[in-house]
């Protein structure tokens, strides 16, 4: 479903919209989630995620006190620079996945990966929705031992408390980040009344939302 949306952003004022959106958040602080990555990284980490639509993890991530930016892209496979249609063959090993920049100091990395188990169904393998696929497969990509021990801690108590009966999602280090095509970045924000927008990605957001009003950004910094 979301290769046919995305053939006709793609043909339509996506590159447009989306230049204009980057040089409106250019700029170190919370309010640049969506722009460019923050030259000074200095006390920032990062988390690399999986978990299905990598619009829904974008949108949702977006919205995190702390956050600095957000990129879409393919992570855990084989083949170097893939595009959006060779992922979707399930044949280079990629996996739709997030790159979120955020200030450890506002949130921690195991706040970010609650939210990652609140916001994905981590239940079904390869499978989120109806987009089914290795492409969609639940994964934490770990760059540290910190990291890993942390995603293991944080997996475990999900399952002792009984919050899924199962976890498909797998712990595994690091290898590689390939930015996805830039129509695909901030997806949800330049297009959220798009039918898979408005149906899948609107409904997650909302979870986030609800979920964590106390950790969201202020409305003046999501603009």
């Amino acid at each position: 479903m979301k290769y046919l949306v995305s053939l006709v952003i793609l043909l339509s004022v996506g590159f447009l919209a989306l230049n204009a959106s980057q040089k409106e958040n250019i700029g170190n602080n919370d309010n640049n989630a969506a722009g460019v990555a923050p030259k000074d990284t200095a006390g920032l980490e990062t988390a690399i995620l999986a978990g299905g639509c990598f619009w829904k993890m974008d949108a949702c991530y977006q919205q995190l006190k702390g956050v600095k930016f957000v990129e879409v892209g393919y992570a855990g496979g084989d083949t170097k620079n893939p595009t959006y249609e060779q992922v979707g063959t399930r044949m280079t090993g990629h996996a739709e996945t997030v790159k979120v920049v955020f200030d450890p100091k506002i949130v921690s990395y195991r706040d970010i990966l609650d939210i990652f188990w609140h916001i994905h169904d981590p239940t079904r393998l390869n499978q989120e929705g109806n987009d089914m696929g290795n492409d969609y497969r639940s994964v934490i990509f770990y760059k540290s031992e910190a990291q890993k021990n942390t995603a293991i801690a944080v997996k475990d108590s999900f399952l002792r408390v009984g919050v899924y009966p199962i976890i498909t999602t797998a712990v595994e280090p690091y290898k590689n980040f390939y930015r996805a095509e830039e129509y695909h970045q901030n997806y949800y924000n330049l297009h959220p009344d798009e039918p898979y927008t408005a149906g899948v990605v609107r409904h997650k957001v909302e979870i986030f939302q609800s979920l964590y009003k106390d950790k969201m950004k202020s409305k003046d910094k999501m603009k």
